[in-house]
């Protein structure tokens, strides 16, 4: 016999319902919205640095899928905002296997010229972006490389005028990794 705090006899074990009918694999993981790094392999180039492997923050969304949270310097057709699919090895790290979702964003790299009216300093190209409102990271004070996220919603072809003219002009070298079809058209 139950007390009368004890609340409603519980059915036998066959008459309740699952804690969670869904499929193991749809379920939430537990780690969702923690920050994980995602690694992505490629082919490094001759005339670039001598890597095979970049890892991105990333927010994970699922199981196997995660938001990218900063810009690559190295990996080629991804951008900051874009939804990855990764699997995990048995040392649990997770390799992205591939892009789920676009973020309209793009990814542009800028490299100051050493001899150029810029020199090396990585700031100065933050200067010449700020006011399209981007952000960028910096790759090293040794090699400093600038990693912008370029979002969709940008002034495109003012961004593009800027970086035509800064390399024509000898202050930069730059290179588009991420492009949408909106930065083709701009």
């Amino acid at each position: 016999m139950s007390s009368p705090d004890a609340g409603p006899p519980r059915p036998p074990r066959d008459e309740r319902r699952p804690r969670d009918e869904r499929p193991r694999d749809e379920r939430p993981s537990p780690a969702v919205g923690r920050r994980i790094k995602v690694w992505f392999r490629f082919v490094p180039r001759e005339d670039g640095l001598p890597y095979d492997t970049e890892g991105l923050w990333a927010t994970r969304l699922s199981a196997d899928t995660a938001q990218v949270d900063n810009v690559p310097f190295l990996q080629d057709g991804v951008a900051e905002g874009e939804t990855v699919r990764f699997t995990t090895d048995a040392d649990g790290v997770h390799w992205a296997t591939g892009r789920v979702a676009d973020s309209g964003n793009c990814t542009v790299r800028v490299l100051p010229l050493p001899d150029g009216p810029l020199g090396r300093d990585a700031r100065a190209v933050h200067e010449r972006l700020a006011p399209f409102g981007l952000g960028g990271e910096v790759f090293s004070a040794d090699f400093p490389l600038v990693a912008f996220t370029v979002p969709g919603d940008a002034d495109l072809r003012a961004i593009k005028e800027l970086l035509v003219r800064g390399e024509g002009e000898g202050w930069w070298h730059f290179e588009v990794s991420c492009a949408t079809e909106a930065w083709g058209a701009a």
